[in-house]
């Protein structure tokens, strides 16, 4: 076996694009394994992992990883790296035949090139800012998708907003959907009377997959960012998205879906759809209060339709608990958070990257301690490497380590379909959840696994087919968030699960 690493320094790509090169040479006939990858901490140490020699680099530099069994494969390895770089790098440019009109290198030419209305901005967090203003300034709505944006300078774009009549739609800015047109990671849902107003991706996107599959559609969902609810940015987005909903002849019933806000922001949110002249369902999640299923329902039922309770999928394995602990292993935060209230209100206190409590936050390099989940899309996770929904690696290298800890008994993770997201995650993380099963049993425990998956029954990658293959691996499979984290809380209490 060949272990290849080498360094380009100040070579950048982005972390799509690496990711899809990464996958491009790991199906390369005698490649064991391979990462592509800008040098940061995070995929330095995940390199380190994956038993390379770590070399000194910088965030700044490219590095490149290939396991192959002989020279031969290694060297076509290396021909693929090249060629899929020079390929993505070829779409990019632009370029166009001699005498074509140069490509815009602004938001702002663009703009006056192409007479848009909404601007979607995917640039590392540190860049997105000022082309974030600059699409403001020549009076476009915007989409932030990058993440690792400041707080400061997202309170900034807003008030630009504000002063202009435009909204912005993020910093980390997940999903949205404007007039039928998905940006983001985004689901296929039907046209409708409901309008969505989101602090949160995953948690419009399970709103999303509920309603369509209760045969409600939507008018727009505006993703506003996970933080437009914090006490720092106040609402702007969201009061801002209220208003344009109250004046949308399309919309007929506004739902406002967050991760926990904070109390003097939830009480302003709540005093403006008093307000707004078309009934507001409010989602806020905190405790004691709706879970998104819940809220669905009502929604549904508000635009005069008739509820569907989401389908789920019991496992193939018998239940051959005692069953000790839940860990989750989650690629959507407001997924996350939800099954962390539920779980906490029923077994109590969970560890996590992104705590309800401060005092339940995890301890540096995020071990795992009686209940634990980890936000796998959080900021500090996402650095320099590909959203979870796009790559699993990470996940399924935790997964197996939960499979190895006597203490983890049932493993709870969410799937999200639809445009951006990985193409075939089953087809990963069912693997992963056999190896995982065996790992548990060659130890002599079972593991269960329960998964939350999130997506409508249009989605690219087949919600049918995408069930029916984690199902056979082993998981219990729920369309409701809600109901696989009360499926892991009956595991532990010595039910079924499913």
């Amino acid at each position: 076996m060949i272990r290849h690493v080498e360094v380009r320094a100040g070579t950048y790509h982005d972390s799509v694009t690496l990711m899809q090169v990464s996958q491009a040479v790991q199906g390369e006939e005698g490649v064991g394994g391979a990462l592509v990858a800008m040098a940061t901490q995070l995929n330095l140490d995940l390199l380190g992992g994956m038993g390379f020699d770590v070399p000194t680099a910088s965030p700044n530099d490219l590095v490149i990883g290939v396991t192959a069994d002989d020279d031969a494969a290694l060297g076509r390895a290396l021909a693929r790296v090249e060629s899929a770089l020079a390929a993505r790098s070829s779409e990019d440019s632009g370029a166009g035949g001699f005498g074509a009109a140069a490509a815009p290198r602004t938001v702002g030419s663009a703009a006056r090139r192409d007479g848009a209305t909404v601007a979607f901005v995917s640039t590392p967090g540190p860049y997105a800012f000022s082309d974030a203003m600059d699409a403001l300034q020549h009076g476009l709505h915007v989409v932030v998708f990058s993440d690792n944006v400041p707080v400061e300078q997202e309170v900034r774009l807003k008030q630009e907003a504000h002063e202009r009549g435009l909204l912005v739609m993020g910093p980390d800015c997940g999903t949205a959907v404007v007039g039928g047109v998905g940006f983001g990671f985004a689901n296929v849902v039907r046209p409708g009377p409901v309008g969505i107003v989101a602090a949160s991706g995953t948690g419009a996107q399970q709103l999303l997959g509920l309603l369509d599959g209760a045969g409600v559609g939507i008018s727009h969902c505006l993703g506003v960012g996970g933080r437009d609810l914090s006490a720092a940015v106040g609402g702007a987005s969201t009061l801002a998205a209220l208003d344009l909903l109250a004046d949308d002849d399309a919309t007929e019933v506004v739902v406002v879906v967050s991760k926990p806000p904070a109390p003097e922001v939830a009480d302003s949110v709540r005093e403006r759809a008093e307000k707004l002249g078309k009934p507001v369902v409010l989602a806020l999640l905190g405790p004691g209060r709706p879970d998104l299923t819940a809220v669905a329902q009502t929604v549904v039922t508000t635009a005069g339709a008739e509820w569907r309770a989401p389908r789920s999928w019991p496992s193939t394995a018998p239940v051959a608990g005692p069953y000790p602990h839940v860990r989750g292993l989650f690629a959507g935060g407001t997924l996350c958070d939800e099954a962390m209230l539920l779980v906490s209100a029923a077994l109590g206190p969970v560890l996590s990257n992104i705590p309800l409590e401060p005092s339940w936050a995890l301890e540096p390099g995020l071990p795992s301690k009686g209940h634990t989940m980890i936000d796998f899309g959080d900021d500090e996770m996402t650095r320099g490497r590909p959203h979870p929904m796009i790559d699993n690696s990470l996940r399924i290298e935790r997964l197996l380590a939960e499979a190895r800890d006597p203490s983890c008994g049932v493993v709870l993770l969410d799937v999200v379909l639809g445009h951006g997201a990985h193409p075939d995650p089953a087809a990963e993380l069912a693997q992963a959840i056999v190896r995982a099963r065996n790992v548990a049993g060659a130890r002599g425990r079972d593991l269960a696994v329960v998964v939350a998956l999130i997506g409508s029954a249009d989605d690219p990658q087949g919600l049918e087919e995408q069930a029916r293959a984690l199902r056979d691996a082993g998981a219990s499979v729920h369309l409701s968030n809600a109901a696989a984290a009360r499926a892991a809380i009956a595991l532990v209490n010595g039910g079924g699960g499913d």
